[in-house]
């Protein structure tokens, strides 16, 4: 078997065998296939694309390329969520504990941010002491003991994605949704759970910004993950304003605690509680769709979802008494953002408010940068508000970086009109 056959294979438009891609990646993440020919192949992908099967194929070879991790010792149904990202998004922070609350499983191993804001590893390192890192056994007696674990991703969890997502960064390769769909699936078939969710976020905060591409994706995702073996299900979640109203590390724990106490913003809970029930139903925990979202909410205004956080952080280490006044969690240096006009909030540019967060330092533009984990903005209005002149849209927390470059990101990124709009925020289910 040649490299050299195999570009030529797919530059002419016909289906990769198992053995093929095998031998693609397993050659590759060794070093025995340059750069330039993997760049090659690569970029025939991009014009030919690939069918479900090879990116299943894709997917197992790259995730076979490291360790997986075998969650067998955790007795009954492992359970894990996705997001293809987007701004304001701390669903998981909710989410884990929430179901753990009720029974469920959560074994959850996340990966840091690069972009507008912090992974969700980022976001709970802004809680003094707490420890993303676990050795696997841990991992496991954590789960077992008290039902949920969020750690961060393992070093040697599918090499191969690392090293073929660096490539595609460089060669305008990354907007192939075969290569998007196996390069998710492969890390989240190497963390073992039984049960996934997805939730692929769409609009112009998200990495696909129509319907259409996020449906693709869903699709083969799903198709990828029972392929595998897994249950799966994708849900279609609206980003054309930021979840909830706290963008930035420490401000996004905060929202997740006052969530978690039963005072969320609306938006936050119905996703959380959308994605909880299709899991609460692969854990055989509840058989109703319906009396699984009254469960969940009941978790949140009862306080056990709230109880169960503090539990995972207390077995992570975390300093709980930081978490008695979580509004120490964000820097005391304010700056508000006012309205010009008057009028009803008609759209806000969620990317470009990612941004104005990533200035204030919020988040990384490459692997190497520092986060500072107490800034980032509070919108105080969603689309839909009625705002006055001189009324506040924002507040943001800051430090001594990029002050004014924000302020104006998101006084631009705030539509004033006359016309009142509603947003559909869970847009789709696919199983």
């Amino acid at each position: 078997m040649h490299i050299i056959d195999i570009i030529a294979k797919k530059r002419d438009g016909m289906v990769l065998t198992k053995n093929e891609i095998d031998f693609l990646i397993q050659n590759y993440t060794k070093g025995f296939i340059p750069d330039y020919q993997m760049s090659a192949f690569l970029m025939a992908t991009y014009f030919q694309k690939m069918n479900d099967q090879e990116a299943t194929y894709l997917a197992l070879a790259m995730r076979d390329s490291g360790d997986s991790i075998d969650l067998s010792a955790i007795p009954g149904i492992k359970v894990d969520k996705h997001s293809t990202g987007g701004v304001g998004d701390k669903v998981t922070l909710i989410l884990g504990p929430l179901l753990a609350s009720l029974g469920v499983k959560f074994a959850k191993m996340s990966g840091r941010g690069l972009g507008h804001t912090g992974g969700t590893i980022d976001k709970l390192e802004s809680i003094p002491g707490y420890k993303v890192e676990l050795k696997v056994e841990d991992f496991i007696n954590q789960v077992n003991t008290i039902g949920i674990a969020i750690v961060g991703q393992s070093g040697d969890v599918a090499p191969a994605d690392k090293k073929l997502y660096a490539l595609r960064d460089v060669t305008a390769t990354v907007d192939v949704i075969p290569l998007i769909a196996s390069s998710i699936m492969s890390k989240k078939l190497a963390s073992g759970a039984d049960a996934i969710v997805l939730d692929v976020k769409v609009g112009h905060g998200a990495f696909m910004k129509t319907e259409e591409e996020a449906i693709k994706l869903a699709e083969l995702m799903v198709s990828i993950g029972r392929l595998a073996g897994k249950k799966m299900t994708a849900i279609l979640t609206g980003m054309d304003e930021p979840l909830g109203h706290k963008i930035g590390n420490g401000l996004e724990v905060y929202e997740a605690i006052l969530t978690l106490q039963g005072k969320g913003p609306k938006d936050l809970v119905d996703v959380t509680i959308e994605i909880g029930a299709h899991l609460l139903l692969d854990s055989k925990i509840e058989s109703d769709f319906e009396k699984a979202k009254i469960r969940l909410h009941e978790a949140l205004k009862n306080g056990k979802a709230y109880a169960k956080f503090l539990e995972l952080v207390k077995a992570q280490g975390g300093d709980l008494d930081s978490l008695k006044n979580p509004e120490n969690l964000l820097s005391k240096k304010l700056v508000e953002v006012k309205a010009t006009s008057e009028g009803y909030i008609m759209d806000i540019n969620a990317l470009d408010i990612g941004k104005a967060a990533m200035r204030l330092g919020a988040g990384r533009e490459t692997k190497e940068d520092d986060i500072l984990l107490d800034v980032g903005l509070d919108l105080h209005q969603k689309i839909g508000s009625y705002v006055k002149k001189g009324d506040v849209l924002a507040t943001l927390y800051v430090q001594d970086k990029g002050v004014e470059e924000a302020k104006v990101l998101v006084h631009d990124a705030i539509t004033i009109g006359s016309i009142k709009k509603t947003l559909t925020l869970i847009k789709k289910t696919i199983k």
